[in-house]
C-alpha cells in the first residue's frame, strides 16, 4: 500500500544517526533503537491499514511485532502474515496472536512485550492503559471520536461543500475513526445547505455489501443498529427531526441513512461517538459560538473548517484540541502526516516520520575523545 511504501521510502533518514552538538572533544548524538517486541491490537473496520499504521513502522524500526486481530475480522491476520512471508520477512518477526479476547487480556496482563498498541473503544483503552502501567511498557493508544465540521457563511459553492461531508459523515457507513459526526453551519447558509445534504444523502444506495453499486451496507457490529436507533430517539425525543426519506431496512444489520435538523448538545447524538450513518446538524450564529460547540466534547481527533478565508480557517482550527486540522476537507488519513488524537481520542502517534520514531528509543551519547599528544 502506499502508507507502508512510503514509511518503508523514509525509514532509513529517519532512523540514522543524528549529531547534534559537537565542541572541542566532545561530540553529543543521538542514535534510535527498537522497543523490542511490539504487540499490535488491531480494529475491525480497517484492520489492514489500522493495523499497517503500527506495524509497518515498527518492523521498519527493527521490532519484532505480536499482532492480534479483531474478533470480527480474525482471517486478516494471516492474510498481513502471509504477505510478509512473501516478502521475505525472517521467521518470528511478525507473529499472530488468537483473536479472541483472552488473548487481549493475554497481552496486556501477561506477554512479555516492550509495548501495546491498540486502536478500538475508549473504554477498552482505558482498561488497556491501566493494566499496563504498573508494567512501565511503551503505550499508544488510538481511540474515539466525534470529529466536528464547521460550514462557514463566505463558502462559494455550498453544494460542492454538502457534497464532501455526506461522504465524510456517510461513507464506509459512518464506520470510520476520522468519519464526520456532527456538523455545525453558520444561519446564512444552513438552510442552502441542508437541503443539499439531505439531497445528496438520500441519493445514496442503500444494499447489499455484494452489490458493487451500494454506497450503504450493514453495519459490522450486530449491536450496533439498536445502539444508533437509541442516540436517534434520544434526540427525538428532545425536539430533533429526522429529514432524509424512509426507506425500509434490509436487514437487522442495515441502518438507513439518517440527518437529523434542530438538535443541540443536550442530545446524545452530538456528544457521544455513533460510528454509523447518522449525522446532527446545528445552526450557528458565529464563528466563535462554532468553536464552543466542536470543542464541547472530551475527544479530540479530527476537525473540519469549510471557508474560502484560509486564514479565518487556519484561525478557528487552531482554538480547537485536536490530532488533525482539515481546511476544505475531511475524514483523509496520509502517511506524510502523524496521525494522532488529544484527550479521549488517545496517546501517541502513527504515520509519518513521528510514526517510525515512535517505535524506537532514543539513546543519548555523549562522546568524548581522548587529546591527542
Amino acid at each position: 500500500s502506499m502508507r507502508v511504501k512510503y514509511l518503508a521510502s523514509i525509514a532509513q533518514d529517519t532512523l540514522k544517526p543524528q549529531e547534534v552538538r559537537s565542541r572541542g572533544t566532545m561530540t553529543e548524538l543521538i542514535l534510535r533503537e527498537p522497543l523490542g517486541i511490539v504487540a499490535n491490537i488491531s480494529a475491525w473496520n480497517y484492520p489492514y491499514f489500522v493495523g499497517s499504521n503500527v506495524w509497518a513502522a515498527a518492523l521498519l524500526a527493527g521490532n519484532a511485532v505480536l499482532y492480534k486481530p479483531s474478533e470480527y475480522c480474525p482471517g486478516t491476520a494471516s492474510f498481513v502474515a502471509d504477505l510478509w512471508r512473501m516478502a521475505g520477512l525472517p521467521d518470528g518477526f511478525f507473529q499472530v496472536m488468537s483473536e479472541t479476547r483472552q488473548a487481549g487480556q493475554f497481552i496486556i496482563q501477561e506477554a512479555d512485550v516492550d509495548a501495546i498498541c491498540f486502536t478500538g473503544s475508549v473504554a477498552t483503552g482505558r482498561i488497556i492503559a491501566a493494566t499496563a502501567a504498573p508494567r512501565m511498557i511503551k503505550l499508544q493508544l488510538e481511540l474515539g471520536g466525534k470529529d466536528p465540521a464547521y460550514v462557514c457563511d463566505d463558502v462559494a459553492d455550498i453544494t460542492q461543500v454538502a457534497q464532501a461531508l455526506a461522504d465524510g459523515a456517510f461513507y464506509n457507513a459512518g464506520q470510520s475513526c476520522c468519519s464526520v459526526e456532527r456538523i455545525y453551519v453558520h444561519e446564512k447558509v444552513y438552510d442552502t445547505f441542508v437541503e443539499a445534504f439531505v439531497q445528496e444523502v438520500n441519493s445514496f444506495q442503500v444494499g447489499s455489501e455484494w452489490d458493487a453499486s451500494t454506497y450503504l451496507g450493514p453495519l459490522c457490529l450486530p449491536s450496533q443498529p439498536a445502539f444508533l436507533r437509541r442516540q436517534v430517539d434520544d434526540a427525538i425525543s428532545k425536539g430533533a427531526k429526522v429529514v432524509t426519506k424512509k426507506i425500509p431496512c434490509l436487514t437487522p444489520r442495515h441502518f438507513v441513512p439518517t440527518v437529523l435538523i434542530d438538535v443541540d448538545h443536550s442530545m446524545d447524538i452530538m456528544r457521544e461517538e455513533s460510528f454509523g450513518p447518522v449525522i446532527g446538524i446545528q445552526k450557528v450564529h458565529s464563528d466563535a459560538e462554532s468553536v464552543a460547540l466542536m470543542d464541547d466534547t472530551t475527544y479530540g481527533l479530527t476537525a473540519s473548517v469549510y471557508t474560502d478565508d484560509k486564514q479565518r480557517a487556519l484561525s478557528i482550527l487552531g482554538q480547537l484540541k485536536t490530532g488533525t486540522a482539515y481546511w476544505n476537507a475531511c475524514d483523509r488519513v496520509s502517511p506524510y502526516l502523524p496521525w494522532s488524537g488529544r484527550r479521549d481520542s488517545g496517546i501517541g502517534a502513527t504515520l509519518s516520520h513521528i510514526g517510525i520514531l515512535s517505535m524506537t528509543h532514543p539513546r543519548a551519547y555523549h562522546l568524548n575523545s581522548p587529546t591527542v599528544s
